[in-house]
């Protein structure tokens, strides 16, 4: 059954993100069956990153895709704040370079009207946006991203932007993901949900498919490769969704690619 990892991430040259060697995330996706990773480096702690950390970000990404080609694919990182330089951006990685499509982390909540013309931009070459999401209940850690998107601002967003492809990062990430899967119900069509994460609660992926559906939930493992594999074979799926889950519904998302 072919997998498609739709959220992971790689060394890239910088020390705060990936395994110390991305030949080891490679060798892990062999034998466990994965034959695309779609990697990023985001920086993660909420700065409003200038475009030269941009870009040393998405460069470690493509020195990645060059040393892995066939295996690693690219998620251009971008802040939505420097609106032309994250255009170019986009241009640049996704257009000229052939990176899958595009990332967002915590320095804008992804429902912020600064984040219309990154989203606009993706439609125009119908690739996904990937968004770091989670319902944070811990005051401390609400503290360090006071700007995480929750479903709910994903709900709203994507009733704004039909067309678009956005994928709500890591329901398994930690959080509240019962009450953001009851916010996502009735989530618009242009909303996808990830299942990356290390949380391995019982019953976790069931429910996903109970309250959000199969035909938009995507296989993914945001570092936790073997427990992201195992959490979908061990789920009471049918065969047809677990491929749905595994590449079946990724794949038809690279399909819309315009560019």
């Amino acid at each position: 059954m072919r997998k498609l990892d739709c959220h992971m991430h790689v060394h890239g040259g910088r020390r705060n993100w990936g395994w110390s060697d991305d030949a080891a995330i490679v060798d892990a996706a062999d034998r466990l069956g994965i034959e695309l990773l779609v990697c990023s480096i985001p920086v993660t702690d909420g700065r409003r990153a200038d475009p030269e950390e941009v870009r040393s970000c998405n460069e470690g990404v493509l020195q990645a895709m060059g040393r892995f080609p066939g295996c690693i694919q690219g998620y251009c990182f971008v802040n939505p704040g420097d609106r032309q330089a994250a255009l170019d951006e986009i241009q640049r990685c996704v257009v000229d370079h052939r990176m899958v499509g595009v990332k967002l982390y915590n320095q804008y909540k992804v429902n912020d009207p600064v984040v219309y013309p990154i989203i606009e931009r993706s439609i125009e070459l119908g690739v996904p946006i990937l968004c770091h999401a989670g319902r944070l209940t811990d005051p401390a850690d609400l503290a360090r991203q006071p700007l995480i998107s929750d479903a709910a601002d994903f709900v709203d967003v994507c009733r704004r932007y039909p067309d678009a492809m956005v994928i709500e990062g890591h329901i398994a990430g930690g959080g509240d993901w019962e009450w953001s899967l009851k916010v996502l119900r009735n989530a618009p069509p242009s909303l996808y949900l990830d299942t990356s994460g290390s949380v391995m609660d019982a019953g976790l992926i069931e429910r996903c498919v109970a309250e959000f559906g199969d035909e938009r939930l995507l296989f993914a493992t945001d570092m936790t490769m073997e427990g992201g594999v195992a959490k979908i074979l061990d789920a009471e799926l049918t065969p047809l969704q677990r491929e749905k889950l595994f590449a079946r519904n990724f794949q038809s998302m690279l399909d819309r690619r315009r560019c």
